[in-house]
């Protein structure tokens, strides 16, 4: 039997006895967003949960219930509309809307909903939160560490203030990083062949090297690295 590290499926018993094993709580900073014509919508969310299920079964821990909302840039069109994140790539031409993306909020918004989730596993007796997921909601995270620390008494792991220049997941938009995770974490959620065949012709609302290069053995290397950043960090911390 395969165990059990979501929050949401834990009875009482057993959410008191990961806790005590480990008091520590995975944040899936997900979206729903375009993430290439080849991932599915829940691209964001589902690469950090991945993540977050190994970490919390090879180190213990919880994974708790996704972020479904995010910050991003937003910008006021002429007819009204509004473009958002990458809408307005420069690997997005022309500019314009991409199909499925529904989780933009403004940053003040999603401060206030992340304090609400720490005070509440502050009080459900959790002693440090590691956090990751969307690019700007990994930066806001980053920005806020330490003061949330303060004012919550947790320990916080970010990506980019404890872990910069080493992390590897979730590192560009859709290419070959992200859809190696894809492929690794949830492989019937990628259909590589709907992109152009043509490699002349690039994948549009994508950022980085070719997803079309992407492989389920590169995620797992990317994933592996992560998590050795991860479980040395814990047990540096000693939580």
């Amino acid at each position: 039997m395969t165990e059990k590290v979501d929050y949401e499926e834990l009875l009482p018993h057993e959410f008191q006895a990961r806790l005590k094993q480990r008091p520590v709580g995975y944040l899936p900073l997900g979206t729903l967003e375009w993430h290439g014509v080849h991932n599915a919508l829940g691209a964001d969310f589902i690469q950090a949960r991945g993540l977050f299920r190994r970490a919390a079964a090879r180190f213990g821990g919880i994974v708790l219930p996704p972020v479904w909302l995010g910050p991003d840039r937003i910008a006021r069109q002429a007819d009204g509309t509004d473009l958002i994140g990458m809408d307005t790539s420069q690997n997005t031409t022309p500019n314009g809307q991409l199909p499925g993306s529904c989780y933009w909020t403004p940053k003040g918004l999603f401060l206030m909903l992340v304090e609400a989730i720490l005070a509440q596993a502050r009080r459900a007796g959790f002693r440090c939160i590691v956090a990751d997921g969307h690019g700007p909601s990994r930066l806001a995270w980053g920005e806020m560490a330490d003061a949330w620390e303060k004012q919550f008494g947790l320990r916080l792991l970010s990506a980019t203030r404890d872990f910069a220049g080493k992390w590897r997941t979730q590192m560009d938009h859709a290419a070959r990083n992200e859809t190696s995770i894809m492929m690794a974490v949830a492989p019937r959620l990628v259909d590589l062949s709907q992109l152009p065949a043509d490699r002349s012709q690039k994948p549009q609302g994508v950022g980085g090297e070719d997803p079309r290069d992407s492989s389920a053995a590169f995620g797992e290397e990317l994933i592996e690295a992560t998590l050795a950043l991860i479980g040395g960090k814990l047990d540096e911390l000693k939580v």
